[in-house]
């Protein structure tokens, strides 16, 4: 028996033969063409048929996976009419004489990699999706459509270096028994797609995942994220055990869907979800969250050439207020910066960007840019309600300037005479010790406090969370993290404000319980916990 490490991003047993996937048109060819103008036609007959294929699988695909996930294939349909896509494909064919299915492939492969170098999670999966599309595209400027696996006749486990989103859609769940491949994130949409499903699945295996193991039988366990290949006896035993209780266990937390969210002594914790874009707040309403804790704004201003206008800005938290239907949406203003360069703003080189120029350091020395973003939120705010969140706030000046732009803001739209709600709350998020240790005097200015456990982690205990080679240091439940996150509860409640959790902590269930004891009104979760939390939180 062959035991191999990966991480769970499906929980279930599963245990078949193994089959390996492989796609012949990952390969592309780089030709010399002589008529650019025959080779940008050639491209977009192929984008017209990729477009037509999306409209039907997004209709197809809403009994599959949910009306909710099914929109991402209309997004990806929005993707090749988008200038920011198609325009440096053109200028390939036309700059370098080349044939559109390397331009396609070179495009993508450089805008999937600028999602990819991000150090957001939620960002970084986004690579996938572009990849997703161009391979689409690709697929019909060579008349290839990949290995086709429908001659199979018993289930198998599937594997691969990764999964595209429309790979993942279109399984067929009879044959298919879980998914396993070497890379992958856990907030992609092929992960989320493999829970909607039902589907067990287990990502970054790296090379450990070796095509050696092909036609062999394994057993997997997506909660543990532990493969065995050619398994004993025992261990198969007492892992389809597990999978029994793991079907009871679902069964009793879908009791917890549209239940109020409090302990046993009445204590109210709400349950929030973090999003990124319009199509995440649908999907968070299909796991019952009670409003959006986190919307992360930035995803707006990535994978573009310009700034996006107020206009723009406006649909979409209008968009999101919208459905939502009156839940609580904390929208997070744009938190550039760090880990999410965006070309176009220009940021300058620095050493150690994560301590530099980002979040509301930028948008207090771009007023203009920070208040196209807020006049785009108040305009939105009628539409439900809307809450403004400020990233990065270190000190009380910091804070009383960008209340000063969110009310010049309020006067330019007033003057104008258009609609607006004039009393969205203002609050800030706590994700440094400064913000922390001073939280006493900033509560007399904000509205709210949500702390974002993640960069108060990293800020706090002078470590990179994404470096691999110091990770046996990094211990997430240090005291010193607890204790600035216990300070902070404490002087939003003598303040009279509410006090939430953001970051990956909030979703913890080894401290869901002191978080309920020490005051915490809110937790803002990816919505795939939110029932979990809320069950736990029941039995205290």
């Amino acid at each position: 028996m062959i035991t191999i490490q990966g991480k769970g991003v499906s929980s279930g047993i599963a245990m078949g033969p193994i089959v390996f996937l492989s796609r012949k048109s990952d390969k592309v060819e780089r030709r010399a063409i002589e008529d650019p103008e025959k080779e940008i036609e050639r491209f977009f007959a192929a984008r017209d048929v990729a477009a037509k294929e999306l409209d039907a699988l997004a209709l197809e695909m809403v009994s599959k996976i949910g009306q909710e996930n099914a929109l991402l294939f209309e997004i990806h349909r929005m993707m090749l009419e988008d200038t920011d896509y198609v325009d440096p494909i053109l200028e390939i064919i036309r700059g370098e004489l080349v044939n559109a299915e390397y331009a396609v492939n070179t495009a993508g492969s450089r805008l999937a990699q600028d999602f990819a170098d991000m150090d957001d999670d939620y960002m970084k999966a986004r690579s996938v999706d572009v990849y997703d599309v161009s391979k689409r595209v690709i697929g019909h400027l060579s008349g290839d459509e990949g290995d086709d696996l429908k001659d199979r006749k018993e289930p198998y486990v599937l594997a691969a270096d990764d999964f595209t989103p429309s790979e993942t859609a279109q399984l067929d769940r009879s044959k298919v028994l879980a998914l396993v491949s070497r890379l992958g994130a856990a907030n992609s949409h092929t992960a989320i797609f493999a829970r909607t499903m039902g589907i067990p699945a287990i990502i970054s295996f790296g090379a450990f995942l070796s095509e050696d193991f092909s036609g062999k039988n394994v057993i997997l366990d997506g909660d543990t994220g532990v493969l065995y290949v050619e398994p004993e006896k025992a261990e198969t035993e007492k892992l389809l055990e597990k999978g029994e209780k793991a079907k009871v266990e679902k069964e009793r937390l879908e009791k917890f869907r549209g239940k109020p969210t409090r302990t046993k002594d009445g204590r109210v914790v709400k349950l929030y979800a973090n999003i990124g874009n319009v199509e995440d707040a649908k999907a968070a309403l299909a796991w019952d969250a009670e409003g959006i804790g986190l919307f992360r704004s930035e995803f707006l201003y990535l994978g573009r050439d310009n700034y996006p206008d107020e206009e723009t800005q406006f649909e979409s938290y209008k968009k999101v207020l919208e459905k939502m239907g009156g839940r609580e949406v904390i929208i997070r203003t744009l938190d550039i910066g760090a880990d999410k360069r965006v070309d176009y703003f220009r940021l300058p080189e620095e050493e150690n960007p994560a301590m530099g120029m980002r979040a509301i350091r930028i948008c207090l020395t771009r007023p203009d840019l920070f208040k196209t973003q807020l006049r785009a939120i108040y305009r939105a705010s009628v539409h439900g309600k809307a809450l403004v969140m400020f990233p990065m706030i270190t000190s009380v000046s910091e804070l009383v300037s960008a209340k000063e732009l969110a009310r010049a803001a309020r006067e330019e739209l007033a003057a104008k005479g258009v609609p607006h709600d004039d009393k969205v709350p203002l609050g800030i998020m706590i994700e440094t010790p400064a913000a922390a240790i001073i939280s006493d005097l900033l509560a007399k200015e904000a509205d709210f406090f949500s702390i974002g456990t993640n960069d108060l982690t990293q800020y706090t205990l002078a470590m990179d969370r994404q470096n691999d080679g110091i990770s046996n240091f990094l211990d997430i439940h240090h005291e010193a993290i607890m204790r600035l996150i216990k300070m902070t509860c404490e002087n939003a409640k003598k303040a009279g404000i509410m006090c939430g959790i953001c970051g990956s902590l909030g979703a913890d269930p080894a401290l869901t319980k002191t978080f309920a004891e020490i005051g915490i009104d809110e937790l803002s979760v990816e919505p795939s916990v939110i029932l979990k939390l809320r069950a736990l939180l029941s039995e205290i």
